[in-house]
């Protein structure tokens, strides 16, 4: 009924003052009004006595009724009230107001019986005859020797008494309205004292509701209330320090999360997505926002990763399989964990993506393979050779010449690749310092075309170089580069375009500038490079299919990258089987990476 505590207090306190006071008022009144009607009875009986004694002859022959109805018209007007005396057959014989020859008989009023039968009577009532309330007293009249030979009654209108009882009212009424008004402030005032506190403990309850643990309540109180404020105050501090440890606690699990290298993906027992980290969403390819409140089976679109959760679900057990989710898609090893500390059928899924991995074995596998290769060749020539030489051949001075030639020619070919291994990996570790300076395109490209040109025209084609002239606009500006090491690169790429170029084919080296670097292009119309092998080219010893036939370590295309990046470029191809290839590498304008070493 109430919405607040203060008008539990206040009301009940002001309704029942209210309730006190109108009870006062009507016991005051009714009691003030039976003492002025008791105080007017004294006084009328006293009168009536007066007017008893004084018409104690009644109508005979020496007092005629005349003389009885004039007495008590002098009586009344002394005693500023109605006076009447009647006979014992109850006519009125004398009244001070009326003729008493026109008033009906008062045998039947009861204080006119009472004083009959000799004794006092009273009554109060409304006059038919005068048209308001009366007090009545009736005496009975006694002759000497004590017989009733009459009754004298005097009367006086209430008028008075109701007027004096209603002023007493609405004196008692005002101040008990004042009263209920100052017992009502008082009242609103102490609840008002006794809810102020109990109003800020809602309060700051409501701000912690919201997340405002700072809030704390301060009363000087020693009550019932002030031990709720220090009890509200520590309940908060507790609170707030669970809170901060487990925000803490939190922040961390969501640092780890968001920097694992792994997936993690939890479910609910309905089999939607409750949390997955970055790794899950850039491994499955989805939204990791959108993705939360998924069907897990509508998000991982995989049935081999669906089959390990389900049975990880059904048998409750953890389960771990490996995934290939596709040519262009990772290689996973999927762990299905069940959650058995939290609600039946929630499972913990993780996504280890173990594709770089994979690559790292199969370029393992191949360099393996390639080497082994690479290294065959020249071995079994030197055997075939040796077995030769050792079967007689020695003997003949014209064919050991020429078989040592052939031994050379292999022993140098192993000299090569164990070379440029070696330089491989000094370059990888960084034990091949840079020698940077502002250096011209033109003398990085041209020298290495000019040594090339011969096997070019050899091999029957043409080759062109399409470089900006400082005079042209926009001119090439100077790189910041190591000469002879780009220009290893540059004999790398223009010697393979050469070596995979059918005769009457195209080889055209170009250099342009793109915002804060150089691009230096090899263009061939060769037989171009498979799809499947152009992301490889770059390892060391890979050889697409085209490489095959030919010589080489299968190492130039890896030291020319690793040359590239030591100078802060890139070095990319592209190509179309078939049609011929680009190799494209970058280097820093000087200016540039001087200001920035």
């Amino acid at each position: 009924m109430f919405r607040t505590i203060r008008a539990h207090i206040a009301i009940p306190y002001i309704v029942l003052i209210l309730a006190a006071t109108v009870v006062l008022t009507i016991y005051s009144s009714n009691v003030a009004q039976d003492s002025y009607l008791a105080d007017l009875e004294s006084q009328l009986s006293a009168e009536a006595r007066l007017v008893s004694e004084s018409t104690s002859l009644l109508p005979t022959e020496s007092a005629p009724a005349d003389g009885i109805d004039a007495l008590v018209k002098r009586l009344g007007q002394l005693l500023q009230a109605r006076v009447t005396v009647i006979d014992p057959d109850g006519v009125v014989v004398g009244d001070s107001e009326e003729d008493p020859a026109k008033m009906e008989n008062h045998r039947d009023r009861p204080e006119v019986q009472v004083a009959l039968a000799g004794n006092q009577g009273s009554s109060t009532r409304y006059s038919r005859t005068l048209g308001y309330p009366m007090m009545y007293v009736a005496i009975p009249v006694r002759t000497s020797d004590g017989q009733v030979i009459g009754v004298a009654r005097v009367a006086l209108p209430l008028t008075q008494i109701e007027e004096r009882v209603t002023r007493l009212r609405y004196t008692i009424a005002g101040a008990t309205l004042l009263t209920a008004l100052l017992a009502g402030l008082l009242a609103v005032f102490i609840a008002e004292q006794i809810t102020k506190p109990v109003r800020k403990l809602t309060d700051l309850a409501e701000q912690m509701a919201r997340g405002n643990l700072a809030g704390r309540i301060h009363t000087s109180s020693r009550d019932e209330v002030g031990r709720l404020g220090k009890a509200f105050n520590q309940m908060a501090d507790e609170v707030q320090a669970q809170i901060e440890a487990m925000d803490a606690q939190r922040n961390m699990l969501t640092a780890v999360l968001a920097h694992m290298a792994d997936g993690v993906l939890i479910t609910d027992a309905e089999g939607h997505v409750r949390l997955l980290n970055p790794a899950a969403a850039r491994l499955l390819g989805v939204d990791q926002e959108a993705a939360v409140g998924e069907r897990f089976v509508a998000l991982v679109r995989d049935h081999q990763i669906t089959g390990i959760w389900r049975r990880c679900r059904e048998i409750n057990e953890e389960l771990g399989e490996t995934v290939e989710m596709g040519r262009q898609r990772p290689f996973l090893r999927v762990v299905a964990t069940p959650l058995s500390d939290t609600a039946e059928g929630e499972c913990l899924v993780l996504l280890q993506d173990l594709t770089e991995m994979r690559r790292l074995e199969t370029v393992r596998r191949d360099f393996v393979s390639n080497i082994s290769h690479e290294l065959r060749t020249p071995l079994a020539g030197l055997k075939a050779v040796v077995d030769t030489l050792r079967d007689g051949a020695l003997e003949d001075p014209a064919a050991a010449r020429r078989f040592l030639d052939r031994i050379d020619t292999e022993v140098d070919v192993l000299t090569q690749m164990v070379r440029e291994l070696l330089e491989l990996s000094r370059i990888e570790s960084g034990q091949v310092p840079l020698r940077l300076a502002p250096t011209a395109v033109a003398d990085l490209v041209i020298p290495p075309v000019d040594r090339l040109q011969p096997q070019a025209e050899r091999s029957g084609l043409s080759m062109a170089v399409n470089l900006p002239s400082a005079g042209e606009e926009p001119g090439l500006p100077f790189v910041l580069a190591d000469a002879e090491r780009v220009m290893e690169v540059v004999t790398n790429l223009v010697h393979n375009a050469i070596k995979f170029t059918p005769a009457g084919g195209q080889v055209t080296i170009l250099a342009d500038v793109a915002g804060e670097e150089v691009i230096v292009s090899v263009q061939d119309t060769g037989i171009g490079i498979p799809a499947d092998d152009l992301p490889r080219i770059f390892e060391r010893f890979y050889k697409a299919d085209r490489a095959r036939s030919g010589g080489g370590t299968g190492l130039g295309l890896s030291i020319a990258r690793h040359i590239v990046q030591g100078h802060g470029g890139r070095i990319w191809a592209e190509s179309v089987e078939g049609k011929g290839s680009t190799f494209y590498f970058s280097l820093p304008v000087a200016t540039r990476a001087a200001a920035n070493p």
